[in-house]
C-alpha cells in the first residue's frame, strides 16, 4: 500500500527537449526507488493542468510511461494518480493495469477517479457528461475492473458500460491495490469504503478531520473495518541541502510560469505555495511530521519546482521515509 508516494506532475523542465525527457523522468523514479518511497505515480492527463501551467506544456501518456519506468525501478509500486475513468473503457483499463503489473513483476496499482478536466475531453472528443454521469460511470467501471483484477470474469449490464464474461488472462502477478482519488464526502468516499484499498485526498488541513470522519461513517454503514483502508494526503515539497537553495529553486519555478513570488501579497503567495513544504531537510521533515499528526496514514508528494534536479528526490525520500517507518 502507498504510504509514501512520489508523484511526477510535470514534464516540462529547463533545457530538456523530447530527446532527453525520459532520461530526466527515469532518474526521478530511480531516486524514489532507492530512497524510501514505496510508490511512483504519474499524471493521467493529456494537457497540463491549470494550477501547474499552460495546456500545451509537455504531458506523456501515463500507462506507456509507467511500463517504461517498470524497467528503471525494482521496488516501488507503479500507479497513475489518478486514472481518469472517462478516458478508457473499463475492461480495457483492467487489461492495461494487469499488463503493467506483469511487466513490473507484480508492482502495478490502479489509481482511479471520476475525471474532471473538461478541456481535455472536448479537445480529444471524449464524452464529458454531467457530474452525476461521471460518478455513475466510475462506480460501474469499478464493478467491472475489480473482478477482472481478481482474475474473475466480469459481467455488467449498466447504464454506461457493459461487459459479458470479460476474461482477463493472464491474471495479475499478485493482488493489485485500488486507490480512489478525491475527497467528495458523499459519493467518492463511499466508493472508497465499498471498492478500494486506498484513498488519496486533496484537501485543506482544516477539512481533513471531516473527510476522515466521513470515510469512517461509510465504512461503518457498509460493515467494513476502516483500518483496512490506507489514506494518503497529497502535498508538495521543495527541498534542497539549504533553505536558501530551496527558496531559490521555488522562485525560479514560479518565474518560469511568469509569477514573481517576491512581489505577491501574503495571501497571493499562500495561494500558490500553501501546499508546499519548503526548505532544508530538517525544516521539510518537521512540516511533514506535523501534517502526519492530522490522522492520515501517509502522503503522495510531488516536487514540481525541482524534482528534475539531480539528487532532490533522493534527498526528500531519505528525509521522509523515517517518519513513516
Amino acid at each position: 500500500m502507498t504510504r509514501l508516494g512520489y508523484q511526477i506532475p510535470n514534464f516540462t523542465y529547463p533545457d530538456v527537449g523530447p530527446d532527453r525527457l525520459f532520461e530526466v523522468i527515469a532518474r526521478q523514479a530511480r531516486e524514489a526507488d532507492s530512497s524510501g518511497f514505496d510508490t511512483v505515480l504519474v499524471m493521467d492527463h493529456f494537457y497540463q493542468l491549470p494550477m501547474l501551467g499552460d495546456p500545451d506544456l509537455y504531458m506523456l501518456e501515463c500507462y506507456a510511461l509507467l511500463s517504461a519506468l517498470a524497467r528503471e525501478t525494482s521496488r516501488v509500486r507503479l500507479s497513475a494518480l489518478v486514472t481518469g475513468n472517462t478516458y478508457r473503457n473499463p475492461a480495457v483499463l483492467a487489461k492495461t493495469v494487469t499488463t503493467l503489473d506483469i511487466v513490473s513483476g507484480g508492482r502495478g496499482q490502479l489509481g482511479i477517479g471520476a475525471g474532471w478536466y473538461q478541456l481535455e475531453h472536448d479537445a480529444f472528443g471524449i464524452e464529458f457528461g454531467t457530474f452525476t454521469d461521471r460518478f455513475e460511470k466510475l462506480e460501474e467501471a469499478l464493478r467491472i475492473i475489480g473482478p477482472m483484477l481478481r482474475g474473475e470474469r466480469a459481467s455488467l449490464a449498466g447504464q454506461h458500460y457493459t461487459a459479458v464474461d470479460a476474461i482477463n488472462s493472464p491474471p495479475p502477478v499478485g493482488r493489485v491495490p485500488i486507490m480512489i482519488g478525491g475527497g467528495g464526502e458523499r459519493k467518492t468516499l463511499r466508493m472508497v469504503a465499498q471498492y478500494a484499498d486506498e484513498s488519496n485526498l486533496i484537501a485543506e488541513p482544516a477539512d481533513l478531520p471531516r473527510k476522515l470522519d466521513a470515510l469512517a461513517a461509510h465504512c461503518d454503514a457498509l460493515g467494513r473495518d476502516r483500518s483496512e483502508i490506507t489514506v494518503t494526503w497529497q502535498r508538495s515539497a521543495c527541498i534542497a541541502p539549504t533553505a536558501e537553495q530551496a527558496q531559490a529553486e521555488l522562485d525560479a519555478y514560479f518565474a518560469r510560469r511568469g509569477l514573481d513570488l517576491a512581489s505577491m501579497s501574503v495571501e497571493e503567495r499562500a495561494f500558490f505555495t500553501g501546499r508546499f513544504a519548503i526548505g532544508d531537510p530538517d525544516t521539510v521533515g518537521e512540516q511533514f511530521a506535523a501534517w502526519l499528526a492530522t490522522g492520515v496514514d501517509g502522503f503522495t508528494v510531488n516536487m514540481p519546482a525541482n524534482g528534475h534536479v539531480e539528487g532532490r528526490v533522493e534527498l526528500l525520500g531519505r528525509t521522509l521515509a523515517p517518519l513513516l517507518s
